[in-house]
């Protein structure tokens, strides 16, 4: 089954914007001890657009000799099939137990019911680890449809599908016509893991677990467990809102370079938040109790 994943994301040096293995391996020394059910390698805050295919096996490898057991779902996806069967393959021989596979998207106008059928079902044919499809439409600008994702729900090798847009209805919709055929429906955000899990979600990816992992990882324990948690998921609201939709990857690695692990800065052209952007952030952060100096 699964469980709350944690949303990872690349580290970069700043003067050579070269990923920086060493502080990568301290960082999973930190999220070891934490009870996650595995990581995601490579997802929306991991700046995956911006690696390319050897950079992106050289992470995955280096999560998977930090820790052989947990799972690790790697971001796979590419804007053509050729390319994202390329990236699956070589992703699962680095490690991966499992490829997320975003919706392609530049050329939006050519992307019809039977174009995304088609491109997950090659993938999924040609994978040797199982397949999440990914629905992400604050960055990709739409969204997959919902008979496309039930009818991809009947391939063997498409296991789940990562909600982000946080439209519950859809997720409903989703449960009710792939029951009984073991797709999984994944949270995307922390904003929404009761609303997400009460219709059928049964894990999380999560920015904000890269620092308020614990929170998340209770919150995910106590929904499966059908006990009240009404006030934790408003306390998550705020600090996972600021990490994502309105400080970016940017105030995510500012967070974490602030209570303990290491950020560092975004590769170009992400820009560095800026004194009152931070100011802004800590503000957020502090009423939660992290503190960010």
């Amino acid at each position: 089954e699964v469980q709350t994943f944690q949303h990872y994301f690349i580290q970069i040096n700043l003067s050579a914007e070269e990923i920086d293995l060493p502080k990568l391996r301290e960082n999973l020394s930190v999220w070891k001890q934490k009870p996650f059910g595995g990581y995601t390698v490579l997802g929306s805050n991991g700046e995956f657009q911006y690696l390319s295919l050897a950079e992106k096996c050289r992470l995955v490898e280096t999560v998977r000799e930090e820790d052989p057991v947990k799972i690790i779902v790697a971001g796979a996806g590419s804007e053509s099939t050729k390319l994202t069967i390329e990236n699956v393959v070589e992703l699962a021989r680095a490690g991966a137990s499992a490829a997320l596979v975003y919706t392609p998207c530049f050329y939006k106008g050519s992307m019809s019911a039977a174009a995304f059928t088609q491109h997950f079902t090659r993938v999924a044919d040609s994978s040797s680890v199982p397949v999440i499809l990914y629905n992400v439409p604050a960055n990709t600008g739409l969204d997959l449809p919902v008979p496309v994702i039930a009818e991809l729900a009947r391939h063997e090798n498409i296991v789940g599908v990562k909600e982000s847009g946080g439209n519950v209805v859809r997720m409903g919709q989703i449960a009710h016509l792939t029951q009984g055929l073991g797709f999984q429906i994944i949270a995307g955000s922390a904003s929404f893991m009761k609303a997400s899990y009460s219709v059928g979600a049964v894990g999380t990816v999560a920015a904000l677990a890269n620092v308020m992992g614990q929170e998340v990882c209770e919150l995910h324990d106590k929904l499966v467990a059908g006990q009240e948690c009404l006030d934790l998921q408003y306390r998550l609201i705020a600090p996972n809102t600021a990490v994502t939709a309105t400080f970016g990857i940017a105030g995510l690695k500012f967070v974490c370079d602030n209570v303990g692990l290491y950020g560092g800065p975004c590769r170009s052209p992400i820009q560095p938040l800026s004194p009152s952007q931070q100011a802004s952030l800590s503000d957020i952060m502090a009423k939660v109790g992290i503190h960010c100096s």
